[in-house]
């Protein structure tokens, strides 16, 4: 016969048994709404490029399954007005213990004090996007600026509950950027999974995104234009490594399941051609700083190669 301790205990057990299934399930029914824009190239390449990494980031994030809901705005189609209804849209749908993840892809611009993303029409200002960030009802946010001057958004960005990782220190850093190429090549690399938890953190990410940003400046033998910062605190200064409180947000923030690009490293062909458009985009890049010493059309004719080059790669990448 029971007695009155072992019932207890067995009470116990079942209340825990059932809140630990009630967690498993609101787990499970958590949401990540993706969202990615694309701004103005300005240039051809870079119109080419910033297109590119925005659809490579959308296939990633869709193959997250039924609870990874993306959108995409490039290009032209990213207006002020289109970004508004897609966030407003958000807003009416995420439930608080849904991520929310906004990636800004392009050139941005800053005053000495407000940042803008360079978008067809009226630029838009980080007050404007936080604005709109603000009123979805997702508590754990991330949003990461690869855009040139983005260390000048921060201040606008911050928000309890929200992580920002921006390609630049500060909005002085003027120059176009090559984080947003490795921020997408971090989380198509198993090699992001530092700690082996078969996931890619948002941290894990600007890890691997900073150090190959370094190299590509090492390798070039240029001085580098630009330092990629993060911060998930309502203050205190960006940081480029945990510590002093920062860290907690970024560093469980998981962006993507590895089961869903093992297929990648398992393939080798895709693999060279992955390296093959690292390698067209460095080309690119190296041309563009020899610019102002070359002849016009030579650089034309050069540029235009490597872009139809760049271009043909990118599909063979899509099928």
């Amino acid at each position: 016969m029971r007695t009155c301790f072992d019932i207890r205990r067995f009470l116990i057990r079942l209340c825990l048994l059932c809140a630990g299934l009630l967690t498993m399930a609101s787990q499970t029914q958590a949401a990540t709404y993706y969202v990615i824009v694309s701004g103005l190239g300005g240039e051809p390449d870079y119109e080419q490029r910033f297109t590119a990494a925005a659809t490579d980031l959308e296939k990633l994030f869709s193959a997250q399954g039924a609870n990874a809901h993306t959108a995409t705005l490039a290009g032209q189609n990213a207006t002020t007005a289109k970004l508004t209804s897609l966030m407003s849209g958000i807003a009416s749908t995420a439930k608080s213990e849904d991520d929310f993840v906004l990636i800004l892809i392009g050139h941005g611009s800053f005053d000495g004090t407000q940042y803008k993303f360079n978008i067809p029409g009226p630029d838009l200002s980080a007050e404007e996007i936080a604005a709109m960030c603000d009123r979805i009802p997702s508590k754990r946010q991330l949003i990461v600026d690869t855009t040139s001057t983005s260390g000048g958004s921060v201040p606008a960005f911050r928000r309890s509950g929200r992580a920002i990782i921006a390609a630049t220190k500060s909005g002085t850093e003027k120059n176009a950027t090559v984080f947003a190429r490795y921020w997408v090549q971090a989380l198509q690399d198993p090699a992001s999974d530092t700690d082996k938890s078969q996931s890619i953190s948002a941290l894990e990410a600007f890890h691997y995104a900073t150090q190959k940003t370094a190299a590509f400046y090492e390798s070039q033998k240029r001085l580098a234009t630009e330092h990629a910062v993060f911060t998930d605190l309502a203050n205190g200064d960006p940081v480029r490594e945990p510590g002093g409180g920062q860290g907690a947000l970024i560093s469980s923030f998981v962006l993507l399941r590895l089961e869903n690009i093992r297929q990648l490293a398992d393939n080798p062909a895709k693999y060279e051609l992955l390296m093959k458009k690292e390698e067209l985009e460095q080309k690119i890049d190296t041309l563009k700083y020899q610019k102002a010493a070359m002849e016009p059309a030579d650089y034309k004719k050069q540029l235009t190669e490597m872009l139809l080059e760049l271009a043909r790669t990118q599909q063979e990448l899509d099928r």
